[in-house]
């Protein structure tokens, strides 16, 4: 009987610790997890530990966080793990040529697109709002460069009109594990081989931040219906109202002309606002201070906010 495969798994988020689960129901021996440091969040900025971890530690299972994975000291200790293979999944450090040489294997990469488009940070995001016809996930032999080894196994999913960043993550977090133990099964039998990638047809999707949130009226309507599904759940697209602020979740495409960001119809069924060509009708929509509604809930109480002719995104004087 061979001695069980020692995997090292690197990785932090949910989509991340989806793929831990798997590996942990998996017959392959998960020696340690690497996830990034804990960091502050929520209103109390308290540190909290990754997903991953919490995961790791669920499972007893030794929980390593170095900074970084360029000094010496970090490298030899994962040298000392041993590890024939390590599997990473949006871990967000960057790892050198001497920590890949490190497993017997090699590392392997869990990639929430459909390679080479969409390199980099926010796949998901980026698919969604480009308006791309399909997603999947890219299990790669990882390189130095970013998001550009050999493909070893691919599996896809088309982006519905429906879609939101949210959506489109669960179900890529739900496909992705099965493929990379696919993958490590091939790899550990010698039957699978990679497949280059074309540089040429490399988009790359870059981090989001809240700034490219704020909704830019003067765009098409089309590229803003699709902003505010990539962006929902985070960092959710925003606007102003009357000099306050006014977070949008959900919106439909329409018909209407006006000055961009022109409230031009109010009813139960949206906010119809002009854009730089046709219209979005606002239809969840969250005000300071209080939850996300949808406007019909909002028109039923607050009518008198939303008058016609009224500008969205007007810096208050």
């Amino acid at each position: 009987m061979t001695e069980p495969l020692r995997i090292v798994f690197a990785g932090t988020p949910e989509f991340a610790a989806e793929h831990l689960k798997a590996l942990l129901a998996s017959p392959y021996d998960i020696v340690a997890v690497y996830t990034q440091p804990d960091r502050p969040a929520g209103r109390g900025q308290k540190l909290m530990p990754s997903p991953v971890k919490q995961l790791a530690l669920e499972h007893n299972i030794p929980v390593l966080q170095p900074p970084t994975l360029r000094n010496a000291e970090a490298q030899a200790e994962l040298a000392t793990l041993k590890p024939d293979l390590l599997v990473v999944v949006a871990y967000g450090l960057i790892l050198p040529q001497v920590v890949l040489d490190i497993p017997r294997l090699g590392c392997i990469n869990s990639h929430a697109s459909l390679l080479p488009r969409w390199r980099g940070a926010a796949p998901i995001q980026r698919a969604v709002e480009a308006g791309d016809s399909e997603s999947g996930v890219t299990v790669m032999r990882m390189e130095a460069g970013l998001d550009t080894g050999p493909m070893l196994l691919k599996v896809s999913t088309p982006i519905t009109a429906e879609d939101t960043g949210g959506s489109l993550h669960d179900r890529l977090a739900e496909m992705g594990p099965p493929a990379v133990i696919q993958a490590i099964a091939g790899l550990a039998a010698g039957t699978l081989e990679g497949e280059a990638q074309d540089d040429s047809l490399a988009t790359y999707a870059h981090k989001l931040n809240k700034d490219e949130a704020r909704l830019d009226w003067s765009r098409p309507a089309v590229e803003l219906e699709r902003l505010v599904r990539a962006f929902n759940p985070w960092p959710i697209c925003h606007s102003t109202l009357n000099g306050e602020a006014l977070k949008v979740l959900a919106a439909t495409l329409a018909d209407g002309k006006g000055a961009p960001g022109e409230i031009i119809g109010a009813s139960k069924d949206g906010l119809l606002v002009a854009c730089g060509e046709q219209a979005l009708c606002l239809t969840r929509l969250q005000l300071p201070g209080g939850k996300a509604l949808n406007f019909s809930d909002l028109f039923n109480s607050r009518r008198e906010k939303f008058a016609v002719g009224t500008i969205l995104g007007v810096v208050a004087q």
